[in-house]
């Protein structure tokens, strides 16, 4: 498992963002997918942030960005995506 760096843009209901870097946390596509999958499912991020744990409560976030997306993802999930502006 490498230190390949990964991304996280948190989008809040007030207007505001944070990114976040992280290294990859697990090697193992499953896994990821299941945590993933945990995640969209919890009412708070949880994230351990230069030696502190910082709890976000995901009822103030409008939207998360993950970069890169992982290999292997849950279920649902429509892969291929662009985003576009229609006027």
């Amino acid at each position: 498992m490498g230190e390949e760096k990964r991304y996280l843009t948190i989008h809040f209901n007030d207007g505001t963002k944070m990114v976040i870097d992280f290294p990859r946390q697990h090697s193992d596509a499953q896994i990821i997918a299941s945590r993933l999958k945990e995640i969209m499912h919890a009412k708070q991020l949880m994230l351990e942030v230069d030696g502190t744990i910082m709890a976000i409560p995901l009822s103030s976030v409008k939207y998360i960005q993950a970069y890169p997306a992982p290999e292997t993802l849950p279920d649902g999930v429509i892969r291929g995506a662009e985003m576009v502006t229609i006027d």
